[in-house]
This record gives C-alpha cells, structure tokens and sequence, in this order.
C-alpha cells in the first residue's frame, strides 16, 4: 500500500509538471509581440502617456497604488494636474480610481476591469516585456461583430474590453486565410485591412500607444530611474570598498608570509 502510495504521488507530480508545460506553451502562443519604444525618460512622452491614460483608460480602468500629486515627477505642475487630469471631483493627493462603478462594469462586461497600476510589469513573457505585450495589443483590435462588445483582439482573442480608442486608430478588420495544419483546418492572419479611417495616421497613433505605454511602465515602478542612477554609483563604491579591502589585506600579509 505504501509503495502504491509513492507511486500515485509521482504520477501526480508528472502530471502537474506535464500541465504546467503545457500551460507555458498555451501562454507564448500567439502572434509576435511588436517592440515597444523605450522613452521612459522623455518627460513629453510620459505627458502625453498620462493625458491619454486619463482621458482614455481611467473611465474604466482604476490605477489604485498612483496618486495624481505623483503626476510632478514628469514635469507636470499642480496647477496644470488640476486643470488637465483631474477630469472628476477627486482631489489631486488621491489616488486613480476609475469613473465607472465596479457593479456596472462587471454587468457590461462580464469582469472588472483590472487594476492598471502595475500592468507593464506583470505582463512580461517569452515574447517580451510587459510593454512589448501591452504596445502590440493596444494597437490589434479589429471589428468583430459576432462578439458582444463588436470588437476582438488578435493578442486577446475574446477580450471583453472594447476598442475605446476606435475613433484614433479608425475602424478596421482583420483578414484571416484558412490554412490547414497537421490535418486540421485554421485560421491565419493575413493583414488588416482599413475600413474607415481614424483621426490619426497609423504612424501618429503608433507613436501615441508608445507613449500610453511608456507612462504605464513608468507608473509601474516610479523610482525606476533613481534606482537605476542610485545603483550605478553603489556598484562603483562597492568595486572601490573592494579594491581598498584587497590592499589592505595585501599589505596585511606581506609580512606573515
């Protein structure tokens, strides 16, 4: 019984590990995610970045760990904080909480809308970062109208989210060729193909999602280029600490031996 016992037990740990390959292989499926623009450091980046996250994605989406006074690390003034992105009664030393009431959202949508706050960096996989992920889905939405919202996503198939920034990028859709694979028929991506246009050229509203993407990243980790600078001049005093240590130690020596 207790040899049958040890056995079931591996069994199931071969089981779990087969599931758990199998579920990292499901996660890197999936079309290519596009190379996000790094201008983490351009202040007019991250200002516009802010602007649409808070014109665009505040309405549903909340960012429950940033306060708007956090806004003046990017150059932003508190006057120009209360005029520009303070679009509710909420007081510029709150945090972002989403226009929409949570029990509509979950009606509407079927989910809440996740929190934003550290979207860029929980995103990463193998086919990248967190903002490769989030620049390749902002700009792959295509018109579905078997979908409930009438939008899909080539990144997310099936996301409840709408398309909310249709109106910039313009309506589109995608074009699929039926493929067969190994015996089954598919569907694969062919292209997009514009249907009407948006108020933005492809290549403006590319450069407008970096920047969306940019203040994500950003809004992940504030500190991130005061670490990085801080850590610079650490990793030097420790190279010097460790110089003097080794000639004292040296001269320590020299004597003994």
């Amino acid at each position: 019984m207790t040899s049958m016992g040890f056995t079931k037990k591996i069994l199931s740990g071969l089981a779990l590990i087969c599931g758990l390959v199998v579920t990292a292989q499901a996660n890197t499926a999936g079309p290519a995610w596009d190379k996000a623009p790094n201008r983490v450091q351009d202040m007019a980046a991250l200002q516009n970045g802010a602007k649409v996250f808070v014109n665009y994605c505040l309405n549903c989406h909340s960012a429950a760990f940033m306060r708007y006074n956090r806004l003046q690390d990017i150059g932003l003034t508190q006057d120009q904080i209360k005029s520009n992105m303070l679009l509710t009664d909420a007081k510029i030393g709150e945090t972002m909480k989403a226009a929409i009431d949570p029990r509509q959202a979950k009606a509407w949508f079927g989910v809440n809308p996740p929190d934003l706050t550290v979207i860029a960096r929980s995103r990463a996989g193998a086919n990248g970062t967190g903002a490769d992920y989030l620049y390749t889905y902002m700009r792959s939405f295509y018109r579905d109208p078997a979908k409930p919202t009438g939008w899909n996503n080539l990144v997310f198939p099936n996301v409840a989210m709408p398309h909310v920034l249709w109106e910039l990028q313009g309506d589109r859709r995608a074009v699929f060729e039926e493929v067969t694979v190994q015996g089954q028929k598919t569907h694969q991506f062919k292209g997009w193909e514009q249907v009407t246009p948006g108020t933005m050229s492809t290549a403006q509203y590319d450069q407008t999602m970096g920047d969306l993407v940019n203040y994500l990243q950003w809004m992940g980790e504030p500190a991130q280029s005061s670490r990085q600078r801080i850590g610079i001049w650490v990793l030097v005093f420790l190279a010097g600490l460790t110089f003097v240590t080794w000639r004292l130690n040296k001269a320590f020596w020299k004597d003994i031996k």
